[in-house]
């Protein structure tokens, strides 16, 4: 898998990923352009054989000592095997970079893949926002990783190539 940072060129990919990902609650084209166009954030494209199957994004803006992962998506035939992982790792360096020292994140309650995800990257729950995901009336799960403490762990001071 290769990840190289995402331009306007992706959006029909992202949101052919997006819709298949989120098909109740998909960002719309619109939002999603002005996330990729936002100097706040950084987006990545996960490849393989030339083939977009993930991406995802994060907000933080430099100086800032916060961070937040906006989305990540996986095509679902490219699921299980790390993609996501690599995919989260690679943005919360890029936070790092930026200087953000926590990250922050929403996650569907019923989403437990990600939140396994999630919870064994070492973010923790630190809240909940009730109904969040409409319409399917879903909780959200906010969660919080200490990214200093995530950082010296494993020593995770060097993102993934990015082209």
């Amino acid at each position: 898998m290769r990840l190289r940072n995402a331009t306007t060129e992706d959006l029909a990919a992202i949101m052919a990923l997006e819709r298949a990902s989120f098909p109740t609650d998909a960002w719309s084209e619109h939002v999603m352009s002005a996330e990729l166009a936002s100097p706040h954030g950084q987006y990545l494209i996960a490849e393989e054989g030339g083939r977009v199957i993930g991406y995802g994004g994060v907000r933080a803006l430099s100086g800032s000592s916060d961070a937040d992962i906006q989305t990540i998506a996986i095509a679902e035939d490219a699921r299980g095997g790390g993609r996501g992982r690599t995919l989260l790792e690679a943005l919360l360096l890029l936070a790092r970079q930026r200087g953000a020292r926590e990250m922050f994140l929403d996650v569907r309650a019923d989403n437990l893949p990600a939140r396994r995800l999630y919870d064994s990257e070492g973010f923790r729950e630190i809240g909940r926002r009730p109904g969040y995901y409409q319409p399917d009336d879903v909780d959200a799960v906010v969660m919080r990783l200490d990214l200093l403490g995530w950082a010296a762990r494993e020593d995770h001071t060097t993102p993934e190539r990015c082209s």
